[in-house]
This record gives C-alpha cells, sequence and structure tokens, in this order.
C-alpha cells in the first residue's frame, strides 16, 4: 500500500521569513515519518494526496487558491498550537464544507499519536480521491429481484465518486469460446481444497469465467466488477462463483447478481482496508439474541481457513465454495438509500462457520448489536450484507464522511 505524499507549507507574507522556517522545521519530522514530501508552489500530481500545511493564520484566501486547482479533492490541512494555525484551518474548513466540499483537520500536539492521525487522515484523503478515479463493471443489469439495488451511473458518481460502465453480458458470454480452461486455477482449487463434489470437467469450465472476466477487467480498465452470475446458471449451466472468489483474491474485488451499492462497498473496502470481504444474503436474523446468520455461493479463499468444491445451492450446476469462515472480529456493512447516502453497519463476533444444507454454501453466524438487528429487518437497504474480518466501524464513519461530507 502506497503512503506516500506531498505537502505544501503556507503561511501569511506578514510573518516574518525566519520564524516562519523554524515553525516549519519544529515540525518537519513528522512528515518525514509519515511519507511526507514537499510539493512545489504548483502543487503535486492529481493522483497524489495533497496535504496543506498551515503555518501561520492570515493563509484564508491562499489556501483556497490552492484548492480551485484541484476541485473535488479532499483537504487535508494540518494545524500546529501557535500563530493563529488552528483558527486559520477552522475558517478554511468551515468554506470548504459550505461548498460542498470535504476535509479534515489534524492538529499537532493535539494527542499522543501526531503520526498515527496524520498517516489515517491521508489514507482516507487517498481512498476518497482514489474512489472518483474508480471504474466499477455492471456485467449485465442487476437481477431482477434486486429491485432496491439497482442504482443508475448517475447516482454511484454523484454520491461516491466512482464511474458505473455497463459492459453487456453478451461480451462476457462471447469470450467464452475461444478460451481454454485455466489448468493452474484448476488443479490449485481441488488440490487446496478439503473436499470435491464437482467433476473435474464442470471446474475447468467454471475456470473460463475468471479468463473472459479478467479480459473484461483490463479491456475497460475496469476497479471492480458486479455480475448478473444467475443468467451463466440458466443460459450456460455453470456459475460464476469460483470466477468471482478468485477475481477478488486478485485484488479486483467482484460481487454478485448485479448488486450495484455491493460491488460500491467491496471496492470501498478494499481500497480502506487493503483485502478481500465477503458479500452474502441474511439468511436468518434473531435480534432478541443478537444473532445473524449469512450464507452466499461464493467467498474470496483468502478469507477462509478450508473449504469444500460444492455446486451452485439453487441450481446444483457450475462450482460453489462452501468455505469456514474463521472466528473472530467482524464488520458488516450495507450501503444504500436513493441516492447511496445511507449505510448500516454493525462490528460483531463471528462465532460459527456451519454447513446446512438448505443454505448457500459458504455459512457464517455472526453475534452482533441487537438494535442493529432489529434496525436492518425495520428500515433495510437492501438483500446483501458485506463482511470484512476486524472492528473498523470507526474508521468507516471518518472514511464516509470525508467521501459523502454529510457526517
Amino acid at each position: 500500500m502506497d503512503h506516500r505524499y506531498r505537502y505544501q507549507p503556507l503561511a501569511s507574507p506578514l510573518h516574518d521569513p525566519v520564524a516562519v522556517a523554524g515553525l516549519l522545521g519544529g515540525i518537519e519530522a513528522i512528515f518525514a515519518q509519515t511519507g511526507g514530501e514537499t510539493a512545489s508552489p504548483e502543487g503535486s500530481a492529481t493522483h497524489e494526496p495533497l496535504v496543506y500545511v498551515v503555518l501561520t493564520g492570515g493563509t484564508e484566501r491562499l489556501v483556497l487558491e490552492r484548492l480551485a486547482q484541484r476541485p473535488r479533492e479532499p483537504v487535508v490541512l494540518v494545524a500546529h498550537p501557535s500563530h493563529n494555525s488552528l483558527p486559520a484551518c477552522l475558517e478554511i474548513l468551515a468554506r470548504v464544507r459550505g461548498d460542498g466540499g470535504t476535509g479534515r483537520i489534524v492538529l499537532l500536539g493535539g494527542g499522543t499519536d501526531d503520526a498515527g492521525r496524520l498517516r489515517e487522515a491521508v489514507h482516507l484523503a487517498r481512498v476518497a480521491a482514489g474512489l472518483r478515479r474508480a471504474r466499477i463493471g455492471a456485467i449485465g443489469p442487476p437481477s431482477d429481484w434486486l429491485v432496491a439495488s439497482a442504482h443508475e451511473a448517475a447516482v454511484v458518481r454523484a454520491t461516491w465518486g466512482p464511474e458505473l460502465v455497463t459492459v453487456p453480458m453478451q461480451e462476457l458470454t462471447g469470450r467464452l469460446a475461444g478460451l481454454a480452461p485455466d489448468p493452474v486455477l484448476t488443479q490449485g482449487l481441488v488440490r487446496q481444497a478439503r473436499t470435491s463434489a464437482v467433476a473435474e470437467a464442470e471446474i475447468q469450465r467454471a475456470s473460463t469465467l475468471r479468463g473472459a472476466l479478467a479480459a473484461l477487467v483490463a479491456e475497460h480498465r475496469l476497479d471492480a466488477v458486479t455480475v448478473r452470475c444467475f443468467d451463466l446458471v440458466t443460459g450456460l449451466r455453470t456459475s460464476g462463483c469460483l470466477a468471482l472468489s478468485q477475481l477478488s483474491d486478485d485484488g479486483v474485488p467482484a460481487g454478485c447478481e448485479g448488486d450495484v451499492p455491493s460491488a460500491l462497498a467491496l471496492l470501498w473496502l478494499h481500497r480502506l482496508l487493503g483485502g478481500a470481504a465477503w458479500m452474502a444474503n441474511p439468511a436468518r436474523l434473531a435480534p432478541e439474541r443478537g444473532e445473524i446468520v449469512l450464507a452466499h455461493c461464493t467467498v474470496p479463499r483468502s478469507l477462509v481457513r478450508s473449504y469444500d468444491v460444492q455446486t451452485h445451492f439453487e441450481s446444483g450446476l457450475g462450482v460453489a465454495l462452501g468455505g469456514e469462515l474463521p472466528p473472530g472480529p467482524v464488520t458488516l456493512v450495507r450501503l444504500g438509500g436513493p441516492r447511496l447516502e445511507k449505510i448500516w453497519m454493525s462490528e460483531g463476533e463471528l462465532v460459527d462457520s456451519p454447513h446446512e444444507a438448505a443454505l448457500c454454501r459458504t455459512q457464517a453466524i455472526v453475534r452482533t448489536d441487537p438494535a442493529a438487528l432489529a434496525e436492518l429487518l425495520r428500515a433495510p437497504l437492501g438483500n446483501h450484507v458485506v463482511l470484512v474480518p476486524g472492528h473498523h466501524a470507526e474508521l468507516l464513519r471518518s472514511s464516509r464522511e470525508l467521501i459523502l461530507g454529510d457526517g
């Protein structure tokens, strides 16, 4: 993960240059420690976060002029405890937010972990800016039953930033005829599995989908995908579960059923936390016990400690993964709302990964906040939720605020 960034020191011309140099010299070590390099007055490449170090008051207009050169980018302002640095940052950020922008102030000397807070602010800014350059491929329209999860490209772009690229299913299915099975994926899948209940020929057929999807990702410059995968079951008599699992482990978050909010959540979590996440159905809820059961027929293999090779649950066709997720802390996430402006999330503990015959192949029992589960029933945002290992609610809230700007 790239931690480099550039910073611009800014001071009022009324201040003595020697005093200004002394102010900067007193805090420069924190920038070197966190991967910062000085930027020219003209700024830096737009793909790198640019941090504005407000050394003195009287810099408000100067900072706003610099910000105008990088529109729609989250603002990171660094303040220190003297020379009216913090008052200037408060005025600047108030104006930025009033104009519809987002930003964050890092006050050096305001806590015991200046480096950690600066690193986090830069990382959140990088994630937010990176989402505005990202492209999510919608390969086929959302499945017919996803009546609350079929957001238009303009909504995704306006709220979260990524471009939603429509790719007809024919582009995927048309590539399969000329593709050979992937022997490395096929052999590795069976060799590492606990058991396999699927014929090798079926696994080979399913493996070709990974190659077809990878080709579409390269051709359309996609950072994530969501696939109308049930068309593969009904039309080709195979499943996309293996391909989506492998693509996610290859660093391209891949979701099922054309679910746009879930694909967006998978991409966001990948950029924010650096690993894969799992999209699943809430199969059962027991708010009084604080328990939710999740299930789906695919899972990134990097998230499981073992797995069985099985068929797709509803159809009995193709390849699915019955993974065993390890116990431990997890965070559950669902994005939704007409403008994708809402989020439901809850931290919990994954306590078991069962193998019930009447559910999709990978399953998890999570114990979490009963009030959160009651809210999920009372005001749902859609079908699927996304699970990511670890407790990250505070970081997710901070990231969402910097992206959406509504607190």
